[in-house]
């Protein structure tokens, strides 16, 4: 079966090179494309204060794709574990998800801080949180390697 994505906008960002780390305090704004779409389409998305952005890794080559499992960001301080127990970008489908934090609403644009992705990427949807979609924080289990790995990623 066929899928066939089309970008809903693109990012605008500062961000334009290899960053893995310190995401939280990046500002980006989200620009819907408007040959699809009107302003009305984002109307009362700033009643919400999180958005989640559904984005594709443009940049990474379908040849890095793992299909198996692998040291996360190649540390081998790190278990092996399969590429759908990982959040990186060479992945099948190459898609992101994050949920930011929506800082402004205006015209065609969301801004947004906390969005690690980069400038230029293509944006597939956004949804807004919703509280009952969210697993309170301290329930939510992972493994220490990923915790390590998080430590300054926001």
């Amino acid at each position: 079966m066929e899928i066939i994505l089309n970008p809903i906008g693109r990012i605008e960002s500062r961000v334009d090179d290899k960053r893995d780390d310190d995401w939280g305090g990046v500002t980006a704004e989200i620009i819907l494309d408007s040959a699809q779409f009107t302003e009305d389409a984002l109307a009362g998305l700033k009643d919400f204060s999180h958005v989640e952005v559904i984005f594709q890794f443009h940049r990474a080559a379908d040849a890095d794709t793992h299909f198996a499992h692998r040291h996360p960001r190649g540390n081998t301080d790190w278990p092996k574990v399969g590429i759908f127990a990982q959040r990186g970008k060479d992945r099948p489908n190459h898609l992101g998800a994050t949920v930011c934090k929506i800082v402004a609403v205006q015209g065609f644009t969301v801004k947004v801080r906390g969005l690690d992705a980069f400038d230029g990427t293509p944006v597939l949807d956004l949804k807004p949180v919703m509280r009952e979609f969210v697993p309170e924080r301290n329930e939510i289990g992972q493994p220490d390697w990923a915790t390590e790995l998080m430590k300054k990623y926001f």
